[in-house]
């Protein structure tokens, strides 16, 4: 055996005194080792670095529902009026004010610092229930509540302090219910203009001994407010001068300027005691007003029945939660922010304006927006954004946020913009740092999770609407059934020795055969 293995000797010696050392031999074998050095050093970086590993397949996500993060701000919509439907095909969800806040936004793009509540507004009365006659009824000696146009309007606020006008629509069912309660509001005040012209007959003992015109200029004299009505529908360029989006829409007028809209119960005798308030804020506390009278003789008008007495010590309980606000600029704006848990199917969630207390005005609707912020999935901490996305592409965080800071406006009536987005689920690695997590079996090593996200790919376009349908800002989202992850590629250490082992044989082998070439070379020179 020792003969056998002594013939497999791949490392025959040669004796000293048989080799001969050359200058050109050390040129070479200097050059051997520096490229050998430079290979090393360029193999070890390459065997501590990585590549990042795409991978499809399909999503084995089994999250019921995925998270939607937004941050919007609606440019001339009313917090008052906007609200966020979600649809799918598993279900509707109306009005969402779950995890939604809403800030108001005002005329100069500035957000306030009271949060607005989310004004579905079913506290708020929308017609008197003890006004008991129809409209023809009330019709049957005449309206009291006078309908104005563009012209009569004009002189209504030139002769009167005080204009109470119900801007609507015929075609308006809260209108329609609203009608009787005008109505009925109009013939108090006349009742209370009547009250005060027999009280001033009865002060200096005069008869009554005037015609039925000479009456009723003395009645419009004493009148404490105008009450009036405008139909939107046959003067729409009217409503649209005094910003009217919605129907109905109650505006108080004092000396010829708008004060703003009422918001409060819409019933007779709360309207009644707003006039009042805004006579008083006109005039001063200190003032004798001429509508004092106005809620007692809306009293006796309105409430014949214990259960009549009741109603109106409800609403009037509920009278301070109802706040006014007057604004100046008529295109107030609203930011609205939150998160939405939405099915993990096909569907949308969109932005659109509406009311339970009105019948919007759609070619008054605009749903121009700024989208601050949207994305999908669980929100990333800043220092997650710093240090945690190191195993994803570069510019993989705009992928996730494609909409952040884009602008989208609308320049026409009965028209929105309407966004698509394709929702991909994306898993990547948690970076080597990450600290080591164990499962409940002591000292059981549970490696970290991968991380989650969704990457967007999203379009946009005008859409148009038809003429009786209210725009909304839409957004229409599709899960991808194929889901992305990313990986960090790493070499083997077998890899990496064996291309060392490489690279000292090539180097060897290679610079020898170069030696021997110039050797032979320079010997036939000789």
């Amino acid at each position: 055996m020792a003969p056998f293995l002594a013939s497999l000797d791949m490392y025959r010696k040669v004796p000293v005194d048989l080799l001969e050392g050359t200058k050109r031999g050390s040129i070479m074998s200097t050059l051997a080792i520096m490229s050998m050095a430079t290979l090393f050093f360029l193999e070890t970086r390459a065997f501590f670095s990585s590549s990042l590993s795409t991978n499809l397949a399909l999503d084995s996500n089994t999250d019921q529902n995925v998270r939607v993060n937004f941050n919007i701000t609606m440019m001339d919509l009313r917090c008052d009026y906007a609200t966020i439907d979600v649809v799918s095909v598993l279900g509707t969800q109306q009005n969402v004010t779950q995890h939604v806040q809403k800030y108001p936004i005002d005329q100069y793009g500035v957000r306030q610092r009271y949060q607005q509540r989310n004004l579905k507004q079913h506290d708020v009365q929308q017609f008197d229930a003890t006004v008991e006659e129809t409209i023809e009824d009330l019709h049957a000696d005449g309206e009291d509540a006078i309908s104005l146009d563009d012209t009569t309007l004009k002189v209504a606020l030139e002769s009167n302090t005080y204009v109470f006008v119900d801007f609507f629509a015929n075609w308006c069912s809260h209108c329609r219910d609203l009608a009787p309660t005008w109505e009925t509001l109009a013939e108090v005040m006349y009742e209370v203009a009547e009250n005060k012209v027999e009280d001033n007959l009865d002060k200096h003992n005069l008869k009554h001994d005037y015609t039925d015109a000479d009456y009723d200029a003395a009645v419009a004299v004493e009148l404490p407010v105008f009450i009036g009505k405008v139909d939107c529908v046959d003067h729409p360029a009217l409503c649209q001068n005094y910003m009217v989006r919605a129907y109905p829409t109650l505006k108080m007028f004092v000396d010829g300027e708008e004060v703003g809209d009422y918001r409060g119960h819409r019933t007779v005798v709360e309207m009644a005691h707003f006039i009042e308030e805004m006579e008083k804020e006109h005039k001063g506390k200190d003032r004798a007003v001429e509508t004092s009278g106005a809620k007692d003789v809306a009293s006796d008008r309105t409430i014949h029945t214990r259960e009549h007495q009741e109603y109106a010590e409800r609403l009037t309980a509920t009278r301070h939660k109802v706040k006014h606000s007057w604004d100046e600029d008529e295109h107030p704006g609203c930011q609205i922010s939150g998160f939405l848990l939405v099915d993990r199917a096909p569907g949308n969630f969109h932005i659109q304006a509406q009311s339970k207390n009105h019948d919007l005005a759609a070619h008054m609707t605009n749903v121009s927006h700024i989208i601050n912020h949207l994305s999908f999935g669980k929100p990333f901490s800043k220092y997650f954004i710093k240090e945690g996305l190191k195993n994803t592409p570069a510019g993989f965080l705009d992928t996730t946020r494609p909409f952040d800071g884009n602008v989208y406006v609308t320049h026409n009536e009965h028209e929105a913009h309407h966004h698509y987005l394709k929702v991909i689920t994306t898993e990547f690695e948690p970076q080597r740092d990450t600290k080591k997590q164990y499962g409940k079996k002591k000292g059981f090593y549970k490696p970290p999770e991968p991380q989650r996200a969704y990457q967007i790919l999203q379009s946009s376009q005008l859409s148009l609407y038809r003429n009786d349908i209210v725009p909304e800002a839409k957004f229409t989202y599709d899960l991808s059934p194929i889901a992305v992850s990313y990986s960090k590629k790493y070499r083997a250490w077998y890899d990496y020795f064996t291309s060392l082992m490489a690279i000292i044989g090539g180097t060897f082998t290679v610079v020898g055969m170069v030696e021997s070439s110039l050797y032979a070379v320079s010997k036939k020179r000789r």
